[in-house]
């Protein structure tokens, strides 16, 4: 009998993470082995609720093809956590719902949470003899997920923040009469990678951003000053880019010196005003003319710069989910193996995803440079095969056509 699969998004979206939805919709749909298949609406949280739908209804009515290069979560998110303790009557309940529906795969897109929710439910079914099999499928612009090469939302957001740090850029540098300089704010909790993007941005060596400071090296604001005020010497129109994370090295983020941080339902902090901190501190140590802009949820969330091999790569890791899944495996992570960057070339694979759930993949530390104030070359081998190719998106009346939920 054919089994039915069902599919959610959770935590912070990307411009491609209805690319993994397309990818695994689409193949579920027309593989002879899966009977339906559901979308959780607003994720493992919705689908307690009993909010789902018919992925088929999108194929049919045309829909689907739109929401592969709609940004955002298309069947909307959560930021759910399950309970450590496996004997919580929140695992009979949800198993019981899958048994209703005929649940044969269960597939999660997202980032480190998601993954905790996708070995939480293995290994709750592993603990019940269920052959339900439960695959994640990795997104996050933070591109700190552990064993794989890359996840898919990073090409994307890393070629928003270079070209948005250029306009900046540009825009900082029309006047030369006086001294300014502008910080760039860009997401990163404890991983710098999409700050590092903004290297891309330099239109020739020693053009802006001029500094990048990223989590993984301790940030001194003294040295800060002095490296700001010397580069003023040389480029009056300076331009920084620092991680929302950027922190003392002694467990307190910079933004922490100015306001108190919440926290989510994780227990992550929620990090703001970095930018806005430092920009004081420049216009009251040095007296020149400061300005902060926080990119904030934008580098996320738009299409307008979407990389061709980003989104691919997105629709490929959803297919090789149902792939994988139809093969027996269970409690893994698609991942990303590369073999080489010139030409590029990729491969799909998973891993355990016990190992990946709650860990964080760090910025290479050889790849910063100029005692934590630069990004060297390595990277730019990395990253520039990521940011390639464009997607032409659907335009209707001048705007972009995007799929919605009724």
């Amino acid at each position: 009998m054919k089994k039915n699969i069902i599919v959610g998004q959770s935590g912070g979206p990307t411009a491609v993470i209805n690319g993994s939805l397309y990818g695994v919709a689409s193949e579920g749909i027309k593989n002879p082995a899966v009977g339906h298949v559901y979308g959780m609406i607003n994720g493992i949280e919705g689908f307690l609720q009993g909010h789902y739908m018919d992925m088929e209804e999108l194929e049919q009515s045309g829909e689907l093809e739109a929401v592969r290069t709609t940004p955002g979560s298309f069947l909307g998110s959560c930021r759910f956590k399950l309970p450590e303790d496996l004997t919580s009557s929140v695992y009979p309940e949800l198993f019981q719902k899958f048994e209703e529906l005929e649940i044969g795969a269960f597939f999660y897109i997202g980032g480190n949470d998601s993954m905790d929710t996708a070995s939480k439910l293995s290994r709750y079914a592993q603990s019940i003899n269920s052959d339900i099999r439960f695959i994640g499928v990795p997104k996050t612009i933070d591109n700190d997920l552990v064993e794989t090469d890359h996840t898919p939302g990073y090409g994307s957001a890393a070629k928003y923040v270079a070209s948005t740090v250029r306009e900046i850029a540009i825009d900082a540098s029309v006047y030369d009469n006086k001294k300014s300089v502008t910080i760039v704010e860009i997401m990163g909790r404890h991983a710098g990678w999409l700050t590092a993007a903004s290297v891309l941005a330099r239109k020739f060596e020693g053009d802006n951003p001029i500094l990048i400071y990223l989590p993984e090296v301790a940030f001194d604001q003294d040295a800060f000053i002095k490296k700001v005020e010397k580069a003023l010497e040389t480029t009056p129109n300076l331009v920084v880019c620092i991680s929302e994370g950027i922190n003392d090295g002694k467990g307190t983020f910079i933004c922490e010196y100015a306001s108190d941080v919440g926290v989510d339902n994780f227990g992550h902090k929620m990090l703001t005003g970095s930018g806005k901190y430092l920009e004081n501190l420049v216009k009251d140590k040095l007296g020149v003319k400061v300005r902060s802009i926080e990119l904030n949820v934008c580098q996320r969330c738009s299409s307008a710069h979407l990389s061709r091999v980003d989104l691919d790569e997105a629709v490929n890791a959803g297919i090789y989910a149902v792939q994988a899944a139809l093969a027996g495996e269970t409690g893994k992570m698609i991942t990303f193996n590369r073999s080489r960057s010139n030409p590029y070339e990729l491969s799909y694979g998973t891993a355990d995803v016990n190992i990946i759930c709650n860990a964080e993949k760090a910025f290479p530390g050889e790849w910063i440079t100029e005692e934590g104030s630069d990004i060297g070359g390595e990277y730019l081998e990395y990253v520039l095969p990521l940011i390639q190719g464009c997607v032409e998106v659907p335009v209707k009346n001048g705007l972009p056509l995007f799929a919605y939920r009724k």
